[in-house]
């Protein structure tokens, strides 16, 4: 079940990102395999309608699948707390998720106020037999192949918008202070981006370069020297708002896909499959509206 919803997660992130499509499909033409090595999404800390607050709404999801939290970054700059899970079972082979919690308690009263309004009628995409479904999965470890494929699709909703069209004052409130409450305004908990973890980073970096490809100038590097990470420049996509009683559509910031190095933590070749608060940061600049 995990695996299976990381790949749809997977080929959602691809179908909406040209850059993402164009990489993976060099890859085929090449014979090369694709390892997923996470996929990051951002959640509210903050009441949203029906749906629980925060990460809780993704890690209700994640808890029965098999994932359990590994780590906590604290992401000051950007005043939002990240938390790696990892699936305790096969954690090099299952793709890792980065979950973000933003704490609009830390903006001013108007963004907060802003806050409220796009997120307070939010729905919730499971229903009560789902969560049932959720909870005999985490106690009995399986499901009968017939629930299974029921719930998948529903899990697959979770990462995804719950809230509707709102006004464009408010997302222009949102962006004046935080270009991540922005995006999770327009994008909600869709898969922020997925990653693909390569052997030689610098060199698939370069490639992408001399394709013409939209990726970061510079790469990443963890404190520890072991984690290397870059990005492709998020897709822009056209979303609906209201403004003055009529809809309005403006070109923003989507998702996009990131290349991972690991490096062995010691001679057993066990990776390294931390994260890095600094690379963190960077990279959600790649969100961030020109």
């Amino acid at each position: 079940m995990a695996q299976a919803l990381n790949m749809l997660l997977f080929r959602d992130v691809i179908q909406r990102v040209p850059s993402a499509q164009a990489y993976v499909a060099d890859l085929e033409d090449r014979g090369e395999p694709l390892v997923f090595d996470h996929g990051a999404l951002r959640t509210v800390a903050w009441p949203c309608g029906a749906l629980p607050p925060g990460q809780a709404a993704i890690t209700r999801v994640l808890r029965p699948l098999g994932f359990e939290l590994a780590a906590t970054y604290p992401l000051e700059r950007l005043r939002m707390t990240g938390r790696a899970w990892v699936h305790r079972e096969h954690p090099e082979d299952i793709a890792q998720f980065f979950v973000s919690e933003l704490h609009p308690e830390r903006f001013s009263p108007a963004f907060q106020a802003a806050v409220s309004r796009v997120l307070d009628r939010s729905k919730d995409p499971l229903s009560l037999a789902d969560l049932d479904l959720l909870d005999a999965l985490e106690h009995q470890r399986r499901l009968p192949l017939a629930d299974g494929l029921a719930l998948l699709p529903k899990l697959l909703a979770c990462f995804g918008r719950h809230h509707g069209v709102f006004e464009l004052e408010d997302y222009q409130t949102l962006l004046a202070e935080s270009a991540e409450m922005a995006w999770i305004s327009t994008e909600g908990n869709a898969f922020n981006h997925a990653t693909d973890r390569v052997t030689d980073l610098q060199t698939v970096s370069d490639e992408q370069r001399a394709k013409g490809r939209p990726i970061k100038e510079h790469i990443e590097v963890s404190r520890s020297g072991r984690v290397f990470q870059t990005a492709f420049r998020a897709a822009q996509v056209q979303r609906e708002f209201r403004s003055d009683g009529q809809t309005v559509v403006l070109e923003v910031p989507g998702s996009f896909h990131e290349l991972i190095q690991r490096e062995p933590v010691d001679a057993s070749g066990r990776l390294d499959l931390s994260f890095d608060a600094g690379n963190a940061t960077a990279i959600f600049k790649m969100t961030t509206p020109a």
